[in-house]
C-alpha cells in the first residue's frame, strides 16, 4: 500500500484487476509563472505499453544511447513522458499527480534498460514513498523496474519565506533565508506564506 502524505488529498484509484491502492495526490507548487507558461503546451505522451514507449523513443529520434525524460504518473497510474527540459506541470497537462521525476532510458543492444529514476521534481515535489506508484507505471509500459528509486530526494517548504528546499546531507536549512526547515513533508498545508516569484 503506498503511503499517504500527512495533509495530502488521498484518492483512490484501481491499478489493476483485485488490486486496489490509495494514491497520494500531489498538487502543482512552483512559481505561478511557471504554469502560466505552461499552459497551452502539450501534456506529456501517455505511456501504457511497450509499444506506446517505443513510438515516443522514435518520434525523439532516440534508437539508441540514452535518453533522460521528464515524467510524471497520474493521479489514475497513468505514465507520462516529455522531454527533459519541459516543465512538470506542462507534462501533467496542469493536473495533480501520483509522483513525478526524471529516468533516463538506455538502449542495451536491442533491449531498452531503465538506467536511472529519480522524484527531482521542484513544481510537484513528491515524497520518495510515492514510489509505489511509479512502479505499477512502469510495469504497464512493460520496463523493468529497479527496486525503489535510484535518487530519491526530500523536499521541504520554508515556513518562514516560502521558498522550496531540496535537502541536501541532512541540512534542514532553508537554502534563500537560513531558516529551520520542518522535519516532516509539508507542501500540503495552506497556510504557507506566498512563494517569490
Amino acid at each position: 500500500m503506498i503511503r499517504e502524505g500527512a495533509s495530502a488529498k488521498r484518492i483512490a484509484r484501481d491499478h489493476g484487476p483485485s488490486e486496489c491502492r490509495r494514491v497520494t495526490e500531489y498538487r502543482y507548487v512552483g512559481p505561478d509563472a511557471v504554469r502560466e507558461r505552461s499552459k497551452g503546451q502539450p501534456s506529456g505522451a501517455r505511456i501504457d505499453s511497450q509499444a506506446a514507449l517505443l513510438a515516443w523513443l522514435r518520434e525523439q529520434g532516440v534508437t539508441r544511447g540514452s535518453i533522460t525524460c521528464t515524467f510524471v504518473v497520474t493521479t489514475a497510474g497513468q505514465l507520462r513522458l516529455a522531454d527533459r527540459h519541459s516543465e512538470h506541470v506542462a507534462c501533467s497537462g496542469g493536473e495533480p499527480v501520483g509522483s513525478a521525476g526524471e529516468l533516463t532510458l538506455r538502449w542495451v543492444g536491442a533491449a531498452l534498460e531503465l538506467e536511472a529514476i529519480s522524484n527531482l521534481s521542484t513544481g510537484f515535489c513528491p515524497e520518495p514513498a510515492s514510489w509505489p506508484v511509479v512502479a505499477v507505471a512502469l510495469a504497464r509500459a512493460e520496463l523493468a523496474a529497479p527496486e525503489s528509486w535510484t535518487s530519491a530526494y526530500e523536499f521541504r517548504r520554508c515556513t518562514a519565506c516560502g521558498e522550496r528546499n531540496v535537502i541536501k546531507d541532512g541540512w534542514y536549512a532553508c537554502e534563500v533565508c537560513d531558516a529551520p526547515l520542518p522535519e516532516r513533508w509539508n507542501f500540503a498545508t495552506d497556510s504557507a506564506p506566498a512563494r517569490p516569484q
